[in-house]
């Protein structure tokens, strides 16, 4: 495992951690006169929850990760929330704006819900004629415009959920060079997961229907709508890991939760053969096991866009463990010789 993902990692553990024992440990009253011993427990949650949660959020996932600094809201957003809900009444009452800033939050999230809705209608209705992967056209639309792409990319990733799980909107797909050698190509892995979605949703919806309906109704539909990344994931492992497509990019997706779009241009180097992962284990490697069998190297650093985009990470090279490492290498090959001779071509007539 990548160091930036065994940060990204180790965080939730410890932030999990703290904020259970915070819950389970912390009294509903406390008397804040008392000596230091009764008001320690107090302390050391104030402590966890506003110094060690947020220091680790800004080394072990923003500067690890090389994400936005403005992500550090998140942790500190989430952190105001549980101590509002689970320090005691005295000093509870501080947090009271989680509260009212709720009605705000149900407005953004119902419309955002109708905005999603006109999206999905959208984004199917365009399904009908797309001849490739709707994320994909929306890196190429807006490249070079950072904030658009920001807030664009991760709602792609909706629409192409439909446009993988349903094959009739997929049937025009470019065919795949190879696969990746992923669980997810297994049908008995889709199979448990789907399950395991579905009965996580129904769990889920017992254990928040008494303390909220509402909550528990929200929680569980989003949770069972996963069913729909879970096909998508399913499709893509196993029909459209690795292709190129007609404007001479190599797009390569492990399973769908993240991808990488590479101009042909910018590959230096490819390389078939065995890499072990634990002589470089900070080299990025998509696929299974210790071993990689393709090596792809830049010119320049590429954009890997990891767990729907939102964990974007700067390479340099490439390691794949994929079923047919030479007709990757072969078609590679094939399109750095077509690439070079257009170049060419190019500069004889501009020399003209």
């Amino acid at each position: 495992m990548r160091t930036p993902v065994k940060k990204r990692l180790h965080f939730f553990i410890v932030a999990i951690a703290i904020y259970v024992c915070g819950f389970q440990l912390l009294p509903e009253t406390m008397d804040l006169q008392g000596d230091l011993i009764t008001i320690l427990p107090l302390l050391i949650a104030v402590f966890g929850y506003f110094i060690v949660v947020p220091t680790l959020y800004w080394l072990w996932v923003i500067k690890a990760g090389q994400q936005k600094p403005w992500k550090m809201i998140l942790a500190l957003s989430l952190s105001c929330a549980c101590a509002r809900y689970s320090f005691p009444t005295d000093i509870a009452h501080y947090f009271e704006f989680v509260v009212y800033i709720k009605y705000p939050i149900i407005a953004v999230v119902l419309i955002f819900e109708f905005y999603l809705m006109w999206t999905i209608a959208k984004g199917l209705w365009n399904a009908r004629s797309l001849s490739g992967d709707p994320r994909v056209h929306t890196l190429e639309k807006y490249k070079g415009d950072e904030k658009k792409l920001t807030a664009a990319l991760p709602m792609a990733w909706e629409p192409a959920s439909w446009y993988y799980m349903i094959p009739r909107f997929s049937k025009n797909h470019i065919e795949a060079i190879c696969q990746l050698n992923v669980r997810a190509r297994s049908p008995f892995h889709w199979g448990v997961s789907i399950f395991a979605c579905l009965g996580l949703g129904v769990l889920s919806y017992q254990i928040l229907f008494g303390w909220s309906e509402i909550a528990a109704v929200i929680v569980a539909t989003l949770i069972c709508y996963g069913v729909i990344f879970l096909t998508a994931n399913y499709r893509v492992a196993k029909n459209y890991s690795v292709y190129l497509n007609a404007d001479n990019k190599l797009i390569i997706n492990k399973a769908f939760w993240s991808m990488i779009v590479i101009n042909v241009d910018d590959i230096e180097d490819v390389t078939s053969g065995k890499f072990n992962r634990k002589e470089q284990p900070e080299q990025l490697m998509l696929g299974r096991g210790q071993c990689a069998n393709v090596e792809i190297v830049f010119k320049t650093p590429q954009t890997y866009l990891a767990t729907l985009g939102q964990f974007p990470e700067q390479i340099d090279s490439l390691w794949l463990n994929v079923d047919n490492p030479e007709a990757l290498k072969r078609e590679l090959e094939q399109a750095l010789i077509e690439t070079s001779s257009s170049v060419m071509e190019t500069q004889s007539l501009q020399t003209d």
